[in-house]
């Protein structure tokens, strides 16, 4: 029955993932945010055994909206090509001006 198998799950096949997977949508609202708002930064998170990884954009008042972009390589990319600084959140954590933008809109929250 395989209870009691040694083997781990993932030589028995592909892992599940439990998320989807970045759309072309996701990178154009990035590109929509960044180029809509001031002071625009990213912050990209690795990818998890949840999700995709994710890129949080970061506008100069707090303002912030996170989507998935499939590799580093294409937040790289995006950054690149609308002069955006791109931040490892793991290495640098976020910004206190997008916590402070939490607390002032807490509907958001609730999404």
């Amino acid at each position: 029955m395989g209870w009691f198998s040694r083997r781990p799950r993932a030589a028995q096949g592909t892992p599940t993932k439990l998320d989807r997977e970045a759309t072309p949508e996701d990178l154009a609202s990035l590109v929509q945010f960044a180029t809509s708002r001031q002071g625009v930064e990213f912050y990209l998170e690795p990818e998890t055994t949840a999700t995709d990884t994710t890129v949080v954009a970061i506008a100069y008042d707090g303002e912030w909206i996170r989507r998935r972009t499939g590799t580093p390589r294409a937040a790289g990319t995006i950054a690149r090509k609308h002069a955006i600084p791109l931040y490892e959140a793991a290495k640098v954590g976020y910004p206190e001006r997008m916590r402070a933008w939490n607390r002032a809109h807490p509907e958001r929250r609730a999404r």
